[in-house]
């Protein structure tokens, strides 16, 4: 069992940064893919990044792509999200999630963290 825990959310204005962490343990060796998603209220929960723990290939959507740089420590067992230039539509709780190989669609990871919120004002 994998388990995940997030931190650095929190309220800033458009135009700041921010950097979440991902910090994992327990059986880290199971999961190739660790990701960062985000949910908006009353929307969908959506892929922001994904990044791999093996070959550090990496994935970003396309409305964080330019913005936002995911990043791992595999000596930390940590993932990170830098979040740039931020808006008031990346406002959203955002997830951590890992998986065993590398995908883009939440309903195949199986292990999740509880969530940081991001509040960007405008």
């Amino acid at each position: 069992q994998v388990q995940l825990v997030e931190s650095g959310g929190g309220l800033v204005q458009a135009g700041d940064s921010l950097r979440l962490s991902c910090a994992a343990s327990g059986r880290i060796f199971n999961t190739h893919f660790i990701s960062w998603f985000r949910q908006a209220p009353g929307q969908e929960r959506e892929l922001v990044a994904g990044i791999s723990r093996i070959t550090g290939s990496t994935y970003y959507a396309d409305a964080v792509k330019g913005r936002f740089t995911i990043s791992r420590d595999n000596a930390k067992n940590a993932v990170y999200l830098q979040m740039n230039s931020l808006k008031s539509e990346d406002t959203a709780i955002y997830y951590c999630a890992a998986c065993v190989s590398a995908s883009i669609r939440a309903s195949d990871y199986a292990t999740w963290g509880q969530g940081t919120q991001v509040t960007v004002s405008s």
